[in-house]
């Protein structure tokens, strides 16, 4: 996700703790929320799929994931 999104996040929720959202801020909140959340899964189900762990005889077991959403 760029940079300039995580920012209108932060900005959002700082106006919606000091003076509240219209509703098209709060539908734009939610929208930018939801994107953030499919890229931090994407990145960590990335991460998980080249992840192994090596057990003290040396075998190496692939972490499994459990599907989800």
């Amino acid at each position: 996700m760029e940079q300039i999104k995580i920012d209108r996040i932060n900005e959002l929720a700082r106006k919606s703790r000091e003076i509240g959202l219209t509703e098209e801020e709060k539908a734009e909140q939610t929208a930018l929320r939801d994107e953030y959340r499919r890229a931090v899964v994407g990145s960590l189900n990335s991460s998980l799929s080249n992840t192994y762990i090596m057990t003290p005889d040396g075998k190496k077991h692939k972490v499994k994931q459990n599907g989800g959403k």
